[in-house]
């Protein structure tokens, strides 16, 4: 498929699939006439890309995670490792953090509203 039915169908603009691109994320055979061509799996690897970046990973942890994972089911694939693993840890946990600090951002919020909301 071309570039432009790739970002419809992911809903990701072709401007962020040329820099998945870029960034050995994602890749495409080319035509003779050098436009793009992206197999139908592609789909499911752009899904996986943009849920990593939405998780807060940068492009070259997401680097390192796809080739140990599946695109289909996001599963690991049979070169997954430990040091994965490790990696995949410490990401949960600075994801964790961040959970931890929204929370209490959002409590500091409510109080403000409840004072706020008594005047």
């Amino acid at each position: 498929m071309r570039i432009g039915e790739l970002a419809r169908r992911t809903g990701v603009s072709e401007r962020s699939l040329r820099y998945y691109e870029k960034q050995g994320l994602l890749s495409a055979d080319r035509t003779g006439g050098g436009q793009r061509e992206y197999p139908e799996a592609a789909v499911d690897r752009v899904i996986r890309i943009q849920e990593l970046f939405a998780a807060g990973l940068h492009s070259r942890k997401i680097a390192q995670l796809l080739p140990c994972m599946r695109d289909a089911d996001g599963g690991p694939s049979e070169i997954a490792d430990a040091k994965l693993v490790g990696d995949l840890r410490g990401e949960r946990e600075r994801i964790d953090r961040m959970i931890t600090d929204l929370i209490r951002s959002r409590e500091v919020l409510d109080d403000v509203i409840d004072a706020a909301s008594r005047h």
